[in-house]
């Protein structure tokens, strides 16, 4: 293979719903520029992109898969991007790495959530979007309907560079508007013949034209100028202005294929390859610093990894973008987030599970290699004396989420290498080992999502797993001021254990005052304050430890010990088991003995007396509670207001947007559990969902009694 320069690399995005044919169309344009023989078929199981056995069990792609094919003396570097919401990281790395996004549309449904999601994605980054409405032999394709949904969906952006001559199992030919010319196609599709425009077609290609010229003069100044003067633009000057438009997100050029028929592709490719924006076109990529990097062939050279992929018989294969110099195999990088030195062995290109040797690799240009040592998805590779380092791929916060465990116990180490190791081809699959709940959870994007990850662990590891629905992590507090003591008191002969104390707790809030004296069932306390802790929990919430006190009574030696009881009784609260927060503990007098008294008596002193005013302190617990924002078909508004409010969701707000209504809620995790897959359920799967923590707030008090009594219960079992 040739070295491309950076001024002949692009590199595309094909994203959009699930079932929009983006696998197919990979085939086609590796078919069409030679990479392939022969093309294969999702139905049979042998693409060159989902080639995973998981991905085969499922019939849908799991996992991004980079390609590369060159066509006109240029370098396309294609990431054939997962259509589900459920591994939407596969999209959103693919657009942080690319230039071009290729938004497929299914031509029976049109625009659908999965669309929509898509877009925004790109709106976001802001990457320049191709829609490109697909499937168009389909039995139900309705071209001018799909084209009037995107237009009032996106605007007045979405201009056609093409429409079908006929739509369904007859289709075989498109009207050309920026060429003026007819595409039509044999049954085998490929090449296609190129004719004028029928009569009866020329004043509709005649219209879209005009619309198109004018999209196109409205990027540059001069050719606007032109535009006025003589309504017309040449062919290059419509490429140049369209290349301009797309930059800035002011055009959104619409194409048309039947991908699975070959019928389309190669005008596409083309498209691609003449039109759409070079590297050196794009905004350049900041690094973590702040700086501007040029993609510049000849500055100093530096790699992003953004992706690894796990294979039989090879081990790690490491995706990176070469974001400035050249790579060459056997130079000796240094990686900025590990501290470590690597050697680049052999570079490839990408072609799915096919690799093609390459010598070098340019600034812009996207490749692979296999055997590192210590590089992970996210690092960054230098050249001598270089520092920069990429972490621009922001992740969505996770939807669904599932406590996990080895159906043997003797297989929890051994999993959890594994579920690490698959973390690194998708970061969206988030592994918490909480201290708090006691359990391993694992946090992703939705049911299929995990659902997946069991697959792999049970066929590809051999590691019989089960899932649970995870705990969740409630808070306490208190609402009100107590006042406890406890005397803890041991003899075993020989030296005992003494130790004594005396404290008051009330509800603690920010900028509170220091207490001078506490009344309490008609005898007053004052307050002598000695010292003062104000300890910010990793939680959430504080922890505010008073010593007040007085005479000697307790040494204050022993102040760190009661502190270390109160702190142990923080981490598992007395109504429920959770943490606790918000509390303020004054300690203002105890008892101590010469001879019996040391750290551990006054920390289970602490510890016990700290219990007994917590739960005369009106003590409440709080739950966590999550912004959820809903994007739904109108249709199905009203089903889904009615299962939230039956989840104790609180409804914020309703706005539209893009064609979808907008509704935002909040809800407690609680109702969160499995809410993707009641979504899923009510709307057919044509809903999405985010959501973002909020705050902690009281449960309601039936709640609350039926989990201080399941704790109870479980306390009891564990005697």
């Amino acid at each position: 293979m040739k070295v491309y320069q950076t001024n002949e690399i692009k590199n595309i995005a094909l994203i959009g719903s699930a079932g929009s044919g983006k696998t197919t169309l990979a085939e086609a344009m590796l078919f069409e520029s030679g990479v392939i023989k022969r093309r294969g078929s999702v139905e049979q199981k042998n693409t060159v992109s989902d080639y995973f056995p998981v991905e085969q069990e499922y019939g849908y792609s799991v996992f991004s898969t980079v390609l590369h094919t060159e066509w006109n003396g240029k370098k396309l570097n294609i990431i054939d991007c997962p259509g589900s919401d459920d591994f939407v990281g596969g999209a959103i790395t693919a657009l942080n790495v690319t230039d071009q996004a290729v938004i497929l549309v299914n031509g029976t449904y049109g625009p659908e959530v999965g669309t929509m999601n898509a877009f925004r994605n790109t709106d976001k980054l802001q990457k320049p979007v191709i829609f490109l409405v697909n499937q168009l032999d389909k039995e139900h394709c309705d071209f001018d309907m799909i084209l009037s949904n995107l237009k009032d969906v996106y605007g007045p952006k979405v201009v056609p560079v093409q429409f079908p001559v006929a739509t369904g199992p007859g289709f075989n030919a498109v009207i050309d508007v920026l060429l003026m010319k007819k595409y039509s196609w044999k049954p085998e599709g490929g090449a296609p013949i190129i004719e004028d425009i029928p009569a009866d077609l020329m004043d509709k290609a005649q219209e879209m034209h005009e619309a198109l010229v004018e999209a196109a003069a409205g990027n540059d100044d001069t050719l606007m100028e032109k535009f006025f003067e003589t309504m017309e633009l040449s062919e290059d000057e419509m490429r140049e202005g369209i290349r301009k438009g797309l930059v800035t997100r002011s055009i959104f050029p619409v194409f048309c294929v039947c991908a699975g028929k070959d019928m389309g592709v190669r005008r596409l490719m083309e498209f691609l390859g003449n039109v759409v924006p070079f590297v050196s076109d794009m905004p350049k990529v900041k690094n973590a610093a702040g700086e501007e990097i040029t993609p510049d062939a000849a500055g100093p050279t530096s790699l992003f990894f953004f992706k690894t992929g796990m294979e039989p018989h090879i081990g790690e294969v490491s995706y990176f973008k070469v974001m400035s110099g050249t790579v060459k195999a056997g130079d000796d990088l240094t990686n900025v987030d590990r501290g470590s030195k690597e050697r680049m062995g052999q570079l490839y290109a990408c072609a799915g599970a096919n690799r093609v040797p390459v010598d070098e690799l340019k600034a812009g240009d996207i490749g692979c290699t296999v055997k590192l040592k210590d590089v992970k998805t996210g690092n960054t590779l230098n050249a001598k004396d270089i520092e920069w380092k990429f972490d621009f791929i922001k992740y969505p916060n996770s939807k669904y989420s599932r406590a996990i465990k080895p159906v043997s116990s003797s297989d929890m180490e051994k999993m959890m290498a594994a579920v690490l190791k698959m973390r690194q081809e998708d970061p969206t699959w988030v592994v918490e080992q909480s201290k708090e709940l006691r359990q391993t959870i694992i946090h992703g994007q939705g049911e299929f999502h995990l659902r997946t990850l069991k697959w792999r662990l049970e066929n590809n590891e051999k590691i019989p797993v089960e899932y649970v629905e995870p705990k969740i992590p409630y808070r306490e507090t208190i609402s009100k001021m107590a006042r406890a003591d406890y005397r803890h008191k041991k003899q075993s002969g020989g030296s005992g254990q003494f130790g004594e104390v005396h404290l008051i707790m009330e509800p603690y809030t920010e900028g509170m005052p220091d207490p001078t004296s506490f009344k309490i069932n008609g005898q007053e306390f004052k307050m002598n304050i000695k010292g003062k802790e104000e300890i910010d929990l990793e939680w959430g919430g504080k922890l505010v430890f008073i010593n007040s006190v007085v005479g000697g009574a307790i040494d204050t030696r022993f102040m760190p010990a009661i502190l270390k009881g109160i702190m142990e009784r923080m981490e598992r609260g007395p109504l429920t088991g959770s943490y606790a927060r918000d509390v303020r503990v004054i300690v203002y007098d105890g008892k101590m003995h010469p001879v019996d008294s040391n750290e551990l008596s006054f920390m289970l002193a602490a510890r016990n007396a700290f219990s007994m005013a917590f739960k005369e302190a009106g003590p409440k617990v709080l739950e966590p509670i999550y912004d959820l924002e809903v994007l739904v078909p109108a249709d199905y508004m009203g089903d889904v207001m009615s299962d939230l409010q039956g989840r104790r969701a609180i409804i914020m707000g309703m706005d539209s947007e893009a064609g979808y209504q907008k509704l935002s809620a909040k809800i407690p995790l609680k109702e969160l559990s499995s809410y993707c897959i009641a979504l899923s359920s009510l709307t057919g799967g044509r809903a999405s969902f985010t959501t973002k923590f909020a705050s902690y707030e009281l449960v309601p008090n039936d709640i609350q009694q039926a989990l201080i009594a399941a704790h109870e219960a479980e306390e009891k079992e564990e005697d």
